[in-house]
């Protein structure tokens, strides 16, 4: 029979996935998190596997098996039309609820940070190992961009931070480019000499792929410590940010409205002064009444609200699912 006036929300990212089941009077009643979420790499089907645990498990904390009433599920790498159909046909088919709700990831952030009465209407930008932007204006209105790389136009996130500060990094040490302290410290945090000797941990697999995020705060550290290489970096990442979102909020006809910009992710959710401090200025000469927001809550409480948002809940509900993740 299921477990009736339940909902299963889901966010799915690159590095990690968060699962869990709440009641329509916003009562948390299991949780779980597995690993990334890539069905860019693996295909649909076998992404999805990914999830079955994690919902089993949150099942069985609340002692059922399923179905639920409700599914909602944020996901990364759903960035395009035909991948939104592909991933929703795909866990509908599970059997995991009676109704089922997919969207990219960035959603999830914007409802995390958007109120729970009047509209809801805002610009979201998360920059976490990727970075991406998406916005809901009045009437249902989007703004989207299609955040697949650098052939969609993107610049920025963890995993191209740290790239960035390789690249300046081991033409700063060969003499091809300016000097800066990134040579020293990238090589560093991992016990090496020089760049050359990172560059050849990391191309033979001494120093594996999945730790180069790791780099993104040392690049931070070394912008704090006035490197202008660095900081360069630093703006030029504070640019993208505040590029994205008043390209969306114009899109929505809200550059000159007020409208809350969600700023989220391990990047932004970070605050390091001299990316935040640059942002808050840009939009304000940008988008004077933008009002930026920096969500920290993880945003799988962002599916959660969603799912009580197609319940009907009411305003203990949403109180209740805030203070089981805030």
């Amino acid at each position: 029979m299921g477990l009736t006036g339940t909902a299963l929300a889901i966010d799915a990212g690159n590095s990690k996935t968060d699962v869990a089941l709440v009641t329509t009077g916003g009562r948390l009643l299991g949780t779980a998190r597995g690993g990334p979420f890539q069905p860019q790499v693996v295909g649909a089907d076998r992404a999805v596997d990914v999830l079955a645990p994690l919902i089993a498990a949150v099942l069985a904390q609340a002692g059922t098996a399923g179905p639920v009433d409700r599914l909602a599920a944020y996901l990364a790498n759903a960035d395009l039309a035909a991948e939104e159909a592909a991933l929703t046909a795909e866990i509908s088919g599970r059997g995991w609820a009676r109704s089922v709700t997919v969207a990219n990831d960035t959603f999830a952030l914007l409802r995390a940070g958007l109120p729970d009465d009047g509209a809801r209407t805002g610009v979201a930008v998360v920059c976490g190992a990727g970075i991406n932007c998406a916005g809901l204006g009045p009437d249902g209105a989007t703004a989207r961009f299609p955040a697949v790389g650098r052939i969609s136009g993107d610049w920025g996130g963890g995993a191209y931070l740290a790239d960035e500060a390789l690249w300046h990094a081991a033409r700063a040490e060969d003499g091809r480019g300016e000097p800066t302290a990134l040579a020293r410290a990238l090589p560093a945090h991992f016990g090496c000499a020089t760049m050359r000797e990172l560059i050849e941990a990391l191309h033979l697999r001494a120093v594996p792929d999945g730790r180069r995020h790791e780099l993104t705060p040392v690049l931070f550290g070394v912008a704090a410590a006035g490197d202008p290489v660095a900081r360069g970096i630093v703006a030029r990442q504070a640019e993208e940010v505040v590029l994205l979102a008043t390209v969306a909020l114009d899109r929505l006809g809200l550059l000159g409205e007020p409208t809350p910009v969600i700023l989220g992710g391990g990047v932004l959710a970070a605050r390091h002064p001299l990316l935040h401090d640059r942002i808050t200025r840009l939009l304000a000469e940008r988008a004077p009444k933008a009002v930026p927001v920096v969500v920290t809550a993880p945003p799988v409480l962002g599916a959660a609200l969603s799912a009580l948002d197609r319940a009907g809940a009411d305003a203990t509900a949403y109180r209740r699912v805030r203070r089981a993740w805030e």
